[in-house]
Formats: structure tokens, C-alpha cells, sequence
């Protein structure tokens, strides 16, 4: 269905990108290993210091202005697959310009008393409000955005809990901050308070936890609580234009010692195009998760000119197609024994198959990963074109039921992501 769209022309900015990256590779160096099961494991490749970009560009995380124009143009004419991703947005409650926020002054997402589901609720209300501001121009849909920012940072100080508190903060962290990068100069919107809100509330925890890991051994967590406060401080990071905040997550990826880094959330690459997921051992909500959350920190960093997507010869391609091909219903992936150090005294786990639970379901991480790695970059993804067709459109917050799982993504890639 995507496939039939004519290609856009470059735009000015990637031509740019492309010159300031050359090759956009990092540097190979002999440090990989091989397993006797033939896959590669191990840091494969050693960074270069970042490529820079010469100042951030706003708006300049998961979308810039120019996807935006393309959003406007397509949905103005009605063309497919825009239209229906559209559609979906406008369907959904939580884009309603009547949505009314329940901001309070401390979130609980962890043991007692609970109620991070007010958050994550009017978080997704304000980003599907803010993208029906920029595609249509109504400034009913623009308005509620900016209220539901102002009355959150004129409110909350505290997010608390037993440990998942470092998954509300690293999640609603890293969405929080884009939607207030999509409504940054919109009349009214209070962005140094908001600025200070994520200042303050979300990123101590996210600091926290990558260099603490919550006093337990470095490998006791699994990727995605790495990989969710990554993602929210390279948003803050752009967000108030703190340049080593940026270059502390592009360090992280290629080089850190936790679970969230390249080396260690695909730690084997197998034949076939194919890289084992981290979390493939675990179950399959999880692993497909860490493809939407490595995917939102791939596609920030390449909004900022810097592509994390292409590191180690594609190696997030390789185990996207993996956990896509496994949740497609196929039954000839590879797996290498994953063996771990858990708790505080890092007492050994392993793990000898894929596992199956959550297997086949729904999230809506493909879109953005598959449009960059074929429409983009144009190479050969079989298994995300089929898992990204398949499930397109693509839907967000409030369409994948009401518990947490189904706000982990913004969502509507079909939407936002879709180039031709």
C-alpha cells in the first residue's frame, strides 16, 4: 500500500545531514566475537566522538516542520495512506478538543496509591492535539494542547513510586517533552515553565537511574527501562537546547554499560540480516516495545543530524526484522543462550528460547522504522514491510486498550512517518 506513493524530493536539511555525516558509519574495530553458534556478540564496533549538529533545530525530535507540511499536504489532498491515519487520529477521544486534564501535583506509577494513568492519558490527549493543530491549523485542537501543558507544569512536582517510577519518568518523560517541542512558540504555552517541569520532576530520575540502575548490578534491568530514560533525557535535551545532555545519550548508545546501549540491547547478530533483541528471552510485548522506544531515540537523534539508526552496519535494522519476523508467526529465528548478572549481588540468569508471550501483538512502533530503513535509506526490510502493512493504519493512545502498554507509544506512524 505505502509502496505505491511517488518518492519526495531531499530536502535541504538531509542534503545537509548527508554532507555532515559522510559515511554516517562508526568506525569498525576488531572487537567483536563470535559464539559457536555462528552469531556475533559483543561490542562490534567502536564509536567515533558524535557528529554534531551545529545548533538544534526546532521543531527537531520525532517530527520536524517539514513532515509536518508533508502531513498537512497529504491529508488537504486525501491521498492513502495519509487519509486514513488521519482518520484514526480524529476518531480517537483523546483528540478531542473537549478533552479535560487532571493535572495533580504528584504521580504514583508503583506501589501504593497509583494514579500515573491520569498522566499518561493527558499526555496523549495533548499530543494528538497538538498533531491535529499542525495538520489542520484549528486552533480549538492547538488551544487544548497548550492548556494541557500549562496546567501540568503550573501543577506537578513530584513522579514517585517503587522502581517503575524510572519507567513513568523515562516514558512520559520523553513523550511529554514532544509535545511540547510540537506546541514550543504556540501563544500562550509557557515553555521556560515547562522547560523547568522536565528540569526538575523527570530528569533527576532519569540521571538517576542511568547512572545508578536502582543500586542493583548494571545488567538486572531490562532494556527498555535503559532505553525510556535515554529517550527523555535526549528530549530534554533538545528541548532546552543543552547540547551535552544530547551528546551524553548519542555517547550512551554506542558505549554504555546498561542494557539500553546498542552492543547490549542487540547483543547477537545472526545471519540472515537478523540480530537477537534483548529481550527476546523475556516475551514479545516487551521486545516490541524496545524496538518503539530504540526507534524514538534513532529518529530524534536523526532529526538533530546524527544517525544512530545506521551504527554497526544497520544493527537496529537487524533486530527489528528479527522481532517483526518472530510476531509475524514465523517459526525459523536463531536464538543464542542470553545469560545476565540480576539483583544486587548479580546472580546469573539465562535464558535458551525466544519467548513466546505477548507474541503477535499489536503496537504501533513500525512505521517510523520501517519507512526509515526502506523509504529512507532504501534497503531490503521483508519482514517489517509485512508487519508494517499489515497493521497499518496506525493508531495511538486510547486505541490499544486503557492499561499503560497501550500509551508506551505516541503512535499514528502511518500518520507521521509514512514518506512515499
Amino acid at each position: 500500500m505505502q509502496g505505491t506513493h511517488r518518492s519526495e524530493k531531499p530536502s535541504r536539511r538531509n542534503v545537509l545531514r548527508a554532507a555532515a555525516l559522510g559515511t554516517g558509519a562508526l568506525a569498525v574495530s576488531g572487537l567483536a566475537t563470535t559464539t559457536s553458534s555462528g552469531a556475533v556478540t559483543g561490542r562490534a564496533a567502536a564509536a567515533d566522538p558524535p557528529v554534531r549538529p551545529l545548533a538544534f533545530s526546532h521543531p527537531g525530535m520525532l517530527h520536524t516542520q517539514a513532515a509536518f507540511d508533508r502531513m498537512a499536504s497529504r491529508v488537504a489532498a486525501g491521498t492513502q495512506p495519509w487519509i486514513s491515519g488521519w482518520n484514526r487520529l480524529t476518531a480517537n477521544g483523546h483528540s478531542a478538543s473537549t478533552w479535560t486534564a487532571r493535572p495533580t501535583a504528584t504521580i504514583i506509577r508503583g506501589g501504593e496509591g497509583q494514579n500515573y494513568p491520569q498522566l499518561y492519558n493527558d499526555i496523549h490527549a495533548a499530543y494528538q492535539n497538538a498533531l491535529r493543530w499542525k495538520i489542520s491549523g484549528a486552533s480549538a485542537h492547538g488551544d487544548k494542547a497548550r492548556d494541557i501543558l500549562n496546567a501540568w507544569s503550573g501543577t506537578l512536582t513530584t513522579v514517585t513510586g517503587n522502581a517503575d517510577r524510572f519507567l513513568a519518568a523515562g516514558i512520559y518523560g520523553y513523550q511529554f517533552a514532544n509535545v511540547a517541542e510540537i506546541m514550543r512558540g504556540y501563544p500562550g504555552f509557557d515553555l521556560a515553565r515547562f522547560q523547568r517541569m522536565m528540569l526538575n520532576v523527570f530528569y533527576p530520575l532519569n540521571d538517576n537511574f542511568l547512572v545508578n540502575h536502582n543500586d542493583a548490578c548494571i545488567t538486572n534491568y531490562w532494556a527498555n527501562w535503559d532505553l525510556c530514560n535515554m529517550a527523555s533525557i535526549m528530549a530534554i535535551g533538545i528541548l532546552t537546547d543543552n547540547q551535552s545532555m544530547f551528546d551524553r545519550i548519542v555517547n550512551y548508545f554506542h558505549n554504555g554499560a546498561g542494557n539500553g546501549s546498542l552492543p547490549h540491547a542487540v547483543p547477537f547478530v545472526h545471519s540472515a540480516g537478523l540480530a537477537q533483541w534483548q529481550e527476546s528471552g523475556r516475551d514479545q510485548a516487551h521486545s516490541i516495545m524496545g524496538i518503539g522506544l530504540m526507534g524514538t531515540i534513532c529518529e530524534m537523534a536523526w532529526n538533530q543530524g546524527v544517525d544512530l539508526y545506521g551504527a554497526d552496519n544497520n544493527r537496529f535494522l537487524k533486530a527489528a526484522e528479527y522481532v517483526a519476523r518472530y510476531n509475524l508467526g514465523y517459526d525459523d529465528l536463531p536464538f543464542t543462550t542470553y545469560r545476565w548478572g540480576s539483583g544486587q549481588n548479580c546472580a546469573q540468569q539465562q535464558q535458551t528460547v525466544i519467548g513466546s508471550g505477548g507474541r503477535g501483538q499489536v503496537r504501533p512502533v513500525w512505521e517510523r522504522v520501517y519507512h526509515h530503513y526502506w523509504a529512507r535509506r532504501g534497503l531490503n526490510t521483508p519482514n517489517l514491510s509485512e508487519m508494517a502493512r499489515s497493521h497499518s493504519p496506525e493508531g495511538g493512545g486510547g486505541d490499544y486498550g486503557t492499561t499503560s502498554g497501550g500509551f508506551d507509544e505516541l503512535g499514528f506512524g502511518t500518520l507521521t512517518y509514512v514518506l512515499r
